[in-house]
Order: structure tokens, then sequence, then C-alpha cells
């Protein structure tokens, strides 16, 4: 094998998944709240309050965007806008967005907006669906290790 092929192959492949339409961009996983590292955008554009609304994930539109705790959040109409202004910490993802099944584990890894739950009236993403699912069948369980395990976690994270 000669020295350099496989960088440059590398170097291909991220460059398309980094320019390909239609694959989410990198989201950064340093910041409190989980937002794409190049448009500053969380949960990949996706309106937080349609899940509720809706009961599945909806993207959000520049039109109707909001800019809150260093995250800019989409929105797919100016009612859903409003009602997560007023009430941010019911309508945005807990734990910022992180899954919170892998938060018991201690790691903290970026939900996936298609892999959701709402859990006694808050929104939570996961990374797959298997944690999505194992969470759903206890959530107090996860909810009790993430309790120990997220305020350090959180203090790992970027301000």
């Amino acid at each position: 094998m000669r020295p350099g092929i496989a960088l440059i192959g590398l170097v291909g492949l991220l460059a398309g998944i980094w320019t390909c339409p239609g694959l989410p961009a990198a989201a950064t996983t340093t910041e409190r709240i989980v937002v794409n590292r190049f448009t500053g955008v969380a949960i990949e554009g996706f309106d937080p309050v349609a899940y509720f609304v809706v009961g599945k994930a909806v993207q959000g539109t520049a039109e109707f965007e909001a800019n809150l705790g260093g995250a800019v959040w989409r929105f797919r109409n100016k009612g859903n806008r409003a009602s997560f202004l007023a009430h941010p910490e019911i309508y945005g993802p807990q734990f910022g967005g992180y899954d919170p099944a892998d938060i018991a584990r201690g790691v903290t890894i970026a939900g996936n907006p298609h892999f959701f739950a709402i859990v006694a009236q808050r929104l939570y993403l996961f990374s797959r669906e298997a944690n999505r699912d194992a969470f759903v069948a206890d959530p107090e369980r996860f909810l009790y290790e993430v309790g120990k395990r997220w305020p350090t976690l959180q203090e790992q994270l970027g301000q």
C-alpha cells in the first residue's frame, strides 16, 4: 500500500459527508445544547413544539426562528415559536438534546431528532432507536441514573 492513499480516501469521504444534501451536518457535543457546529441550529432545525402538537418530527423554517440559550431554534409557524419562547423548559429537549440513555451510562451523545419520546410532558431525543425503546420501558430508572451523572457531565460541556 502506498503512503497517503488511505488519507486521501478518508478526506474525500469526509468531504462528501459534510457536503451531501439530505445528510445531517455534524453536531457539536461539547455544548450545553446540541447544535449544528456550522449553523448553530438546534436539533437539526426540527420544530420542538411540533413533537407535542403533531406527534412527529417536523422541520422548522428559517422564517420562524428564535435565538435562545446560545442556539438557533426553528419552528413551522409563529404560534409554535411563541409557545416555545414562553415555555422553553417544557418544549425544549431535555438535557440539551443529549440522549438520556447515554447520559445514564456516563457519556454525552447527541440525540437524533427522529428518535424521540414525550414522557411526563417532556421531550427526550435519543441517539438510536434501541435507547428510546429502553427508556420508554422504564423512564424512572433512566432518569434516576441521569440525575446522578448529568450535573458532572454538564459541567464538562462548554458554556
